[in-house]
């Protein structure tokens, strides 16, 4: 994920994290950003896996670990300079079948818990709206040409604020595993108050564009 696009939690932990790595990763010239991305990608589907064979505790943490992992193709993209239009394109396209996974594992592990179909849907829910919000960040740049300046539209819902979310929930489960449904919701939630806040920030950009327009 672009720096530029990083939530609190990759500002104040991963980028900390990432960046040594990185550095480290650098001095071996056969480790190249896309292998970082492709790796990054196994563990989030590895934290699926493990969601769904209900260890919970254990698919926070991987999903924790690719989320910092995500850091580390473009800070060592950055090191090497071998940045390329495909290395950004794979590492989004990749990490929309990570978040997929780690949601569905989370759902089956919830309903295995929990059942009733509105656990599934609120599985449903919250993979939609963690593929909206990337999806909605870059439509919004290609209308407006500029990002998010209210702090809810850019922050709220980042990749590595979901990520951490679900590591939070997922932890917090050996207390009483209802709260990886709730740590679900959570993401639905923020979410959709996430993409509602862009709407109306767009919205608002647009209007006052034609309104200059018109002067």
């Amino acid at each position: 994920m672009p720096e530029k696009w990083d939530g609190i939690v990759s500002q104040y932990v991963n980028r900390r994290l990432s960046r040594s790595l990185a550095s480290f990763l650098a001095r071996h010239p056969k480790v190249t950003p896309n292998m970082v991305t492709m790796i990054g990608t196994l563990v989030a589907l590895a934290s699926g896996l493990f969601f769904a064979l209900e260890f919970a505790w254990l698919g926070g943490i991987l999903a924790q670990l690719s989320s910092i992992i995500d850091g580390i193709d473009g800070d060592l993209a950055k090191l090497t300079r071998r940045m390329t239009p495909f290395g950004g394109f794979l590492d989004s396209i990749l990490d929309r079948y990570a978040d997929s996974a780690i949601f569905m594992g989370m759902t089956l592990y919830a309903f295995k818990h929990e059942g009733g179909q509105h656990t599934i849907l609120i599985g449903l829910f919250a993979i939609l709206g963690s593929i909206l919000v990337s999806y909605t960040r870059l439509l919004a740049n290609n209308i407006s040409k500029t990002f998010f300046e209210g702090k809810v539209a850019h922050y709220l819902a980042n990749r590595d604020i979901r990520l951490f979310v679900v590591m939070v929930g997922s932890l917090l489960s050996v207390i009483t595993s209802t709260l990886v449904l709730y740590t679900l919701l959570i993401i639905v939630a923020i979410t959709t108050i996430t993409i509602i806040m862009r709407a109306i920030e767009i919205y608002k950009k647009i209007n006052v564009s034609k309104g200059v327009e018109s002067i």
